[in-house]
């Protein structure tokens, strides 16, 4: 009796086909069915990978407020907020926008005792270090039961003393770097290098003085006498602020702010300072809330991705925009 092998075979004989053809034939269908399978499943874990990825930024994004470890404190402490780096627009350094958000977060705790702003910094813009005197004088006047101390750590010089003025008291110290109440501007001159190098350089300008300060040409003296000027200007302002915050502490001494520099020793005895001392002397013994608390602003995950996604396409924008605005025909 035939079997259903030997029936199969004999009407693949009658068509024509050899029993290894339709072997074939079946083994690549059921890889080709095997392949496909395999890649929808590749295709759901990677879907649900993604899905699972937007999940995460929109947590971080409803419950990341940028402060590190504020919230989470019911107990009396104080707060720190770091000036730690070059005082500079966002993204460039420390922020005036970044100081008010960690000041206002600090004034809202009813836990917060005192604060203390912790700076170690060679200063920087004077646009953002004067927004950052008004933020502290602006919120100590609403919140005069609350102290302001500033705690100079290795160097609070120039904007950052800038900054430091504005708080109640401030302490360092002996080896500090502390002063430097002065504006400056450089850059260099780079008159005859082209020339030399046998490149053209091609400027066109409207307004007579546009080329105020360009490093490839001489600089003349009106240039010169704008820009003393205005660094005039600026510095008047700066001691304005200095002199507004420290009151009659300071010791009249025409140097103070002649732009020098002085150790946390000599800055005391010239009234720059009030005392020596670190954070941890500050909270203990004068606020006395000795635990210390980071109220110090950091962008979250999904603002820094937002942020570099953002300046990506305003790039891209600007460097179309250049190309083009100027077709005119």
């Amino acid at each position: 009796m035939a079997t259903e092998e030997d029936i199969r075979q004999e009407a693949g004989k009658n068509r024509g086909e050899d029993p290894w053809e339709r072997q074939l034939v079946e083994r690549l269908v059921m890889a080709s069915t095997r392949e496909q399978a395999k890649t929808r499943r590749w295709n759901i874990f990677f879907r649900f990978l993604v899905l699972g990825y937007f999940i995460v930024l929109l947590v971080m994004f409803l419950w990341g407020d940028g402060l590190t470890d504020a919230e989470a404190h019911l107990e009396e402490h104080t707060a720190v907020i770091k000036i730690n780096d070059i005082i500079a627009p966002d993204d460039q350094g420390i922020s005036a926008s970044q100081v008010a958000k960690g000041l206002k977060k600090a004034y809202k705790n009813e836990k917060v005792k005192g604060i203390i702003l912790e700076i170690n910094s060679p200063g920087g813009s004077p646009v953002q270090s004067a927004r950052i005197w008004s933020s502290v004088r602006d919120m100590r006047e609403e919140h005069a039961d609350i102290p302001v101390y500033a705690v100079i750590g290795d160097v609070g010089a120039s904007g950052a003393y800038y900054v430091a003025a504005a708080a109640d008291e401030i302490y360092a110290n002996e080896s500090s770097i502390v002063g430097s109440i002065g504006v400056r501007m450089g850059e260099f001159g780079f008159v005859d290098t082209l020339e030399k190098l046998g490149i053209e350089r091609r400027v066109l300008t409207a307004g007579d003085r546009k080329t105020a300060l360009d490093p490839f040409l001489p600089l003349n003296e009106a240039d010169r006498a704008h820009a003393e000027t205005m660094l005039a200007e600026v510095h008047d302002q700066f001691i304005d602020a200095v002199k507004e915050g420290r009151g009659e502490r300071l010791v009249e001494n025409d140097e103070i702010f002649s732009g020098l520099f002085w150790s946390g020793t000599s800055a005391r005895e010239l009234g720059l300072i009030d005392g020596f001392g670190d954070s941890r002397y500050v909270a203990s013994e004068l606020v006395k809330a000795e635990k210390m608390v980071n109220y110090t602003f950091e962008e979250n995950a999904l603002d820094r991705l937002l942020g570099k996604f953002g300046a990506g396409v305003g790039e891209a924008l600007a460097r179309y925009t250049m190309q083009s605005s100027l077709e005119i025909r």
